[in-house]
């Protein structure tokens, strides 16, 4: 069976946090909410929700509620250049913004898939290539934050992004340098490493929740360094970690549902502040494909 852990709130998030907790038990109690997918019974109209109420069948979908288009970005602004992925819809507002990172040697067509399943999903996803293949996780987290600025400031979709939502993702090198970026960038909204290599080890500092993925037959990138990565996320800081079934190192190279429906509810919860996505993760509602599932249930989003 999956593990799951429970970490201490933080001090600066205790009454939000603790408050959620109780008024949601209270609205159990007393039947207004169901206790599989509690919600707390205070919560206002999130203006961030996008899409139709999430259902399992939907998380797990090739093709997301939203259509979505592409566009080409060359070498330049700081990053090899890329491609954007986003939703054609502008009568929900704008979305939340990601910038992902191949790994070593790799390049940003071998992992592709997510720029279509993520944007179907409500978010912009820019896909980068980084400016060598052999960059290390350093270069590679300044480069995705180098990306994120453009998509935000420079590129022909700003006007869909909402700056104030972005978040970072990676494999391997590129895992790591987004577990850098967020270090060196607290405001970002999420940071997802897939087989992070992060030659420190060591997150203590990181304050923007983050998820982890290890692979079970990975020899590169083993679980057992990523449960020690896992564990070094401060009780502060939302924090999963995921270890998937008999995969290798570069598992992330084939589209996976496995990686989607739980990558997807991470980035709902804290890019979108879309609790509703919580029945996925808290507790792990499919644990097929999954060896290793922990977590600091209920991954509640920032204030």
């Amino acid at each position: 069976m999956p593990a799951q852990d429970r970490v201490p709130s933080p001090p600066r998030r205790l009454s939000h946090r603790l408050a959620r907790r109780v008024l949601t038990a209270i609205a159990v109690t007393a039947g207004l909410v169901g206790t599989a997918s509690p919600q707390p019974a205070f919560a206002a109209a999130n203006p961030y929700e996008r899409g139709p109420a999430p259902t399992a069948a939907g998380v797990a979908a090739v093709t997301g509620p939203f259509a979505t288009a592409s566009l080409s970005v060359p070498r330049g602004n700081g990053f090899g250049g890329g491609v954007i992925y986003y939703p054609t819809d502008r009568s929900q507002g704008t979305f939340g913004g990601i910038a992902i990172s191949p790994g070593l040697n790799g390049t940003w067509p071998g992992i592709a898939w997510l720029g279509p399943r993520l944007a179907g999903q409500g978010f912009i996803v820019f896909g980068i290539e980084t400016n060598n293949l052999n960059d290390n996780p350093t270069s590679r987290g300044t480069q995705l934050l180098a990306a994120l600025d453009y998509l935000a400031q420079r590129s022909t979709v700003r006007d869909r992004l909402d700056p104030g939502r972005l978040a970072v993702a990676g494999h391997s090198m590129g895992g790591g340098g987004a577990l850098d970026a967020a270090l060196r960038r607290p405001s970002l909204k999420a940071a997802i490493g897939n087989a992070p290599y992060l030659p420190s080890n060591n997150l203590s500092a990181t304050r923007v929740p983050t998820l982890i993925y290890a692979m079970q037959n990975d020899t590169l990138v083993p679980p057992s360094q990523l449960v020690n990565l896992y564990n070094s996320v401060p009780a502060t800081t939302e924090r999963a970690y995921a270890e998937i079934t008999g995969a290798g190192h570069n598992y992330i190279g084939q589209p996976s549902t496995t990686l989607a429906r739980t990558m997807i509810p991470w980035l709902k919860i804290f890019v979108d502040d879309d609790t509703r996505y919580s029945q996925f993760l808290c507790p792990l509602a499919d644990s097929s494909g999954i060896r290793q599932y922990r977590s600091s249930c209920p991954l509640v989003p920032a204030a």
